[in-house]
């Protein structure tokens, strides 16, 4: 159960690059142990600021929401999740998730799982009925969408690098929205 302490909530385009720093901080903090996100360690703290520079510019475009966990106690920025909204002229029904990040000092507490309500909810706002994701084979992430009823669909042997760069197997999932 989440804490009351936490708050789960989508941030708009000017509030994501105001506060590229505190995401980058979550990103760095999630790639450096080990999360798979779409980066090798170490991530620089002006690579992981550009990223999210580029995807506050995504979010005023229209093409993806930006779920964000923070304390209530001090503001701090914990956890973050995306939707990607944009899609293929044939596929205007789904959505991809990504970047679903708990800084671990924060783990263990249901924000990823509330990070995950939060984008399947946004997902139903937007008129999708079906979300895609990936994840690392094995992984504390790939339990945690078992868990909150997303359906495996298979694994690619090899698909991605880990963070040290060594090859890793990646677990597809899709989940309906109902």
């Amino acid at each position: 159960m989440l804490e009351q302490t936490i708050c789960i909530r989508p941030i708009s385009a000017k509030e994501a690059a105001e506060r590229s720093s505190a995401l980058a901080d979550v990103l760095i903090d999630c790639v450096a142990g080990g999360a798979t996100v779409s980066f090798l360690a170490p991530l620089t703290r002006d690579k992981a600021e550009a990223f999210w520079r580029r995807i506050a510019q995504s979010l005023a475009r229209g093409e993806r929401a930006l779920i964000v966990a923070e304390d209530r106690a001090n503001g701090a920025m914990i956890g973050t999740a995306q939707i990607v909204l944009e899609q293929p002229e044939n596929q205007p029904h789904r959505a991809d998730v990504q970047k679903v990040l708990v800084h671990r000092r924060a783990r263990r507490r249901g924000i990823g799982s509330a990070l995950l309500n939060a984008v399947e909810d946004a997902g139903r706002a937007a008129g999708k009925t079906l979300l895609m994701l990936d994840t690392t084979s094995g992984s504390d992430a790939e339990r945690l969408y078992a868990r909150s009823g997303w359906t495996r669909m298979g694994v690619v042997p090899g698909h991605a690098l880990l963070t040290d760069g060594r090859p890793s197997d990646t677990t597809f999932f899709y989940k309906h929205l109902v």
